[in-house]
């Protein structure tokens, strides 16, 4: 098992001040990474029917800042969007964002999922076969980019020719790519081709459409996480993000608040994999039970839970 991680999705900053100062305050409390998200709508009826919070930041160069105010944090976006950017420009913005940060870029990208934001910048929601084609042939072209031989990179959706790309980045061979999905191809290219597979937010149904509870459906995208990557298991990290976290010595109020908000009972909601509730040894134990169980061992909190989490941070990275 790898050693717990800690990273935290920060989307609340609005100004200079507040970003650089909540990336000193991760990389205080010991965050391993500071993850931005790729999406773009301001407040009007495209975010309320997407159900996106407004960020008012823009990845890279929010990333940027963040690296130049820090000496240890890893700065990275969780994730890309393989259709929001040119891929050979993602490349170079990529590397440079490596080289600048001292090899601390963790580089995230995913086939994407938010139709309504999609229509909203006026691009094209493909089906997700075509979707994850494209992841895949990005991912590819990335690596060329990134290694610093002469390109010859000409897919179906992503091109790089008759140039080496520049600048190399500063972690060799290349930064550690984070590929995020929740159904059986992305999950297992991600097995294949990544350095992080993110395993995506599991429904809170109580049972699935495959006869499968939440936590047994974390376990069932492991198990095929786990036979994709063979031999490569061993260098895979698991990251995951329960959105609901909280610790706290009122643990029964905060599951209400979350059975509330999704409309869902109470009941087993404690177990849910989108959920981390309970006292600090609670959560602890938790966490450390479900790495045995799906593989997690790099767990991403949200901003507000920053400061109530370190904790829990303090007493497990690197365990």
């Amino acid at each position: 098992m790898h050693p717990f991680r800690f990273a935290v999705q920060a989307t609340k900053a609005t100004t200079g001040a507040q970003w650089r100062d909540l990336a000193r305050k991760a990389e205080d409390l010991g965050y391993a990474t500071l993850f931005v998200a790729d999406h773009y709508l301001g407040p009007g009826p495209a975010a309320r029917e997407s159900r996106l919070p407004p960020q008012h930041l823009a990845p890279i160069a929010a990333m940027a800042t963040a690296a130049a105010v820090t000496q240890r944090l890893r700065v990275g976006c969780r994730v890309f969007c393989v259709d929001y950017h040119v891929p050979a420009v993602l490349a170079k913005e990529a590397a440079t964002l490596d080289l600048l940060s001292d090899g601390r870029l963790e580089f995230g990208i995913g086939a994407g999922w938010s139709e309504r934001e999609y229509q909203a910048m006026g691009i094209d929601f493909a089906a997700p076969a075509r979707r994850v084609d494209k992841l895949q042939d990005v991912v590819a072209l990335l690596k060329a980019h990134w290694s610093g031989e002469p390109l010859d990179h000409q897919g179906p959706f992503a091109t790089a020719t008759g140039y080496a790309g520049l600048p190399l980045p500063a972690r060799r061979p290349r930064p550690p790519i984070m590929i995020g999905g929740a159904r059986k191809r992305v999950l297992s290219l991600a097995a294949r081709e990544a350095d992080i597979v993110s395993i995506n937010n599991v429904p809170f149904d109580a049972v699935n459409d495959a006869g499968r509870t939440p936590a047994e459906e974390a376990a069932h995208r492991f198990a095929v996480v786990r036979d994709a990557a063979g031999e490569r298991l061993t260098g895979l990290e698991i990251e995951s993000s329960p959105f609901f976290t909280e610790v706290t010595d009122d643990p029964g109020a905060a599951v209400a608040r979350v059975a509330k908000i999704m409309g869902v009972p109470p009941d087993g909601l404690p177990e849910h994999p989108n959920v981390l509730v309970g006292s600090l040894d609670e959560v602890t134990d938790r966490l450390q039970q479900r790495r045995e169980t799906y593989g997690a061992n790099y767990i991403t909190v949200q901003q507000r839970e920053l400061e109530r989490f370190a904790p829990v941070v303090a007493r497990l990275a690197g365990r």
